[in-house]
């Protein structure tokens, strides 16, 4: 017995060992966060090619750091239908041509729009008789959609426009794709002693796309820190195999409705009951007010876990709990017996789902602790997996 405690009390050192060694360098993390906010990705989203190409570099990563694909490859197909807006996106209101995604966003479910509005009596809520709506508002935040309506709404920010105004010109086109493809990018580092156990990082790496021909969402904190901290741990643990295998999976179409990760649990790579744990990473590229963890309530051992790691090791400032929520990729997986943590951190910029989420204002504030809480929470699954 003493033996045993022994080993395992140095196999947790020698990963500590590795763990402070590797994780210190945030440069690689860095990197990805600006290759995935680019302009070139177009916000990974539905035109432009931009979720594809994201996907594409995902797996280029996989396969450049070591880690193997799940299954027979790194890309697991799907399709469902989506709104889409590609091209004109113009809008003028009293002569002042106002600019997507700053001043002005379209409803993701309109249809496209030419029309033009003079001698408008009620500019609070403008609404005609062409099925067009104009709602002014504090605060622009955009989202995706898997139909469309009958009408065409738009939310022009406050601040962009003088109030009341007399005259809206708008030329919007809309694009419904009934049949749009996508990929979860699958990945997997063999364990060296029980391979068919599993630890699961998980992330979505789609955003919002683009608004017109012109305007794009960068997505950093939502949810390219993500991503590319999973991408930070993949190549930590392919440097440094387990005795469980780790697994990592990039989910499309968080953001139009958790379409991914529900394709993965109705048509898994590996079996669900061989995954002993899933991490799944969306908004953590902050950090000033702590983090949350999601089904915190559900597994209360594996909750005390994580607080017993992070006060022994002074990583993250606070650890919030929080039940069971339907808001991002961890959800299906509980809901099919899966045990299952949501992590998001908290503070600094307040981005969220507008053009403002870029990666030059995020911090990155806890992503050391937050790395190194994962690493250090999963060797303790590995020792002794009684946690649900």
């Amino acid at each position: 017995m003493q033996i045993s405690t022994l080993r395992k009390t140095l196999f947790l050192l020698c990963l500590c060992c590795s763990l402070n060694t590797f994780a210190q360098d945030s440069t690689y993390t860095r990197s990805l966060i600006k290759t995935l906010t680019s302009k070139a990705f177009w916000g990974r989203g539905y035109t432009k090619n931009g979720m594809a190409k994201a996907a594409e570099f995902i797996a280029s990563e996989y396969k450049k750091i070591g880690v193997l694909p799940m299954g027979d490859k790194y890309k697991q197909d799907f399709s469902f239908p989506v709104n889409t807006f590609p091209g004109i996106m113009s809008l003028n209101i009293d002569g002042k041509k106002l600019i997507a995604g700053r001043d002005f966003i379209i409803s993701p479910e309109s249809i496209g729009k030419k029309s033009v509005i003079d001698k408008i009596k009620d500019s609070l809520n403008l609404s005609d008789t062409t099925s067009l709506t104009i709602k002014v508002v504090d605060k622009l935040t955009w989202s995706v959609a898997q139909k469309t309506t009958d009408w065409t709404t738009i939310s022009v920010k406050k601040s962009a426009i003088k109030q009341p105004f007399n005259s809206v010109k708008v030329d919007i086109e809309n694009h419904f794709i009934r049949d749009f493809k996508a990929s979860n990018v699958v990945g997997m580092v063999k364990g060296t002693k029980y391979p068919d156990s599993v630890l699961m990082i998980t992330a979505h790496y789609d955003h919002l796309g683009g608004m017109g021909a012109n305007t794009y969402f960068p997505g950093a904190n939502d949810n390219a820190a993500g991503v590319a901290t999973l991408l930070s741990l993949a190549k930590y643990y392919a440097a440094n195999p387990q005795p469980y295998s780790i697994g990592f999976i990039c989910f499309a179409a968080e953001e139009a409705g958790l379409l991914g990760s529900k394709y993965f649990v109705e048509h898994p790579l590996v079996a669900l009951s061989n995954i002993k744990f899933l991490i799944n990473l969306d908004l953590v590229g902050t950090g000033e007010g702590g983090m949350t963890v999601v089904n915190a309530s559900v597994y209360p051992k594996a909750f005390a876990l994580l607080n017993e790691i992070n006060n022994s090791e002074n990583l993250i400032s606070k650890i919030n709990q929080r039940g069971k929520a339907a808001n991002s990729d961890h959800y299906f997986f509980t809901e099919s017996d899966v045990p299952a943590f949501f992590f998001y951190t908290q503070g600094g910029p307040s981005a969220y789902h507008d053009v403002l989420d870029v990666e030059k204002n995020l911090p990155l504030t806890e992503y050391n602790d937050l790395f190194k809480l994962i690493v250090s929470f999963n060797n303790r699954l590995m020792v002794n997996l009684t946690v649900k």
